[in-house]
């Protein structure tokens, strides 16, 4: 089956289940994917039900959802239009990285294969899009990471920002503005295990930055060897 095969509500859904995949590292369940994609719960089950019947997912009644190895290599296709597409406006045509996810959902279904790989060709071949998210190469393949969640981290730990989920653009905002952004180092100063804010310090500011640990939950990051961040 080709991706031209299916339509572009089944395309959404192959790349909704990887994407949340991605974040959770195991199945996920119906009422998941109907919050992400914002649709009824009846809507999702009728979908899913066709797509188990393409043989593109596994799904056990009242059980989760699995991608089988033709839905998972359809999903990974759309997730590379997708943060290829992301990419190429916020590096080609100047959109902030709150603003590229809207216009890629459209982009990621008129793309054609030519284009696509023109449009990897003049970004340099990236393997990461604006969020630090990784974008599959043409086979498939996915950059070799071990990121840690940052909620994760114990006060000293020195780290480099590296992934942040996309999914709400205000948050994308509010984090731009303090600075945390892909590739961006910081120390843990304080992990907010019991205020619910962590603290996180600044080389380049010398102060500390607050950030909510709900919000801090959509962050990964890779630790940084060396000396800490200055003040920390």
């Amino acid at each position: 089956m080709n991706l031209e095969d299916l339509t572009d509500s089944a395309q959404n859904y192959l790349k909704c289940l990887w994407t949340l995949s991605e974040w959770t590292g195991g199945a996920v369940t119906p009422s998941e994917v109907a919050r992400h994609l914002d649709l009824r719960p009846s809507s999702v089950s009728d979908q899913i039900r066709r797509l188990t019947l393409a043989g593109l997912v596994d799904h056990a009644p009242y059980g989760s959802v699995t991608l089988t190895d033709e839905g998972r290599a359809l999903a990974l296709q759309m997730v590379r239009r997708h943060r290829l597409a992301e990419t190429f406006l916020a590096e080609m045509l100047g959109y902030e990285w709150d603003e590229v996810h809207e216009d890629a959902d459209r982009l990621e279904h008129a793309i054609s294969e030519k284009m696509l790989e023109r449009i990897d060709a003049a970004l340099g071949h990236p393997e990461l899009d604006p969020h630090g998210d990784p974008i599959p190469s043409s086979d498939g393949g996915l950059p070799d990471r071990i990121l840690r969640p940052l909620v994760d981290c114990s006060v000293g730990d020195h780290i480099q920002m590296s992934r942040i989920r996309d999914a709400d653009p205000a948050v994308l905002r509010h984090l731009g503005s303090l600075g945390i952004v892909p590739g961006a180092e910081f120390a843990v100063t304080d992990t907010g295990a019991t205020s619910g804010v962590m603290l996180l310090r600044s080389g380049d500011l010398g102060r500390d930055i607050p950030l909510a640990r709900d919000i801090a939950a959509s962050i990964r990051v890779l630790p940084v060897s060396g000396q800490p961040v200055d003040g920390a």
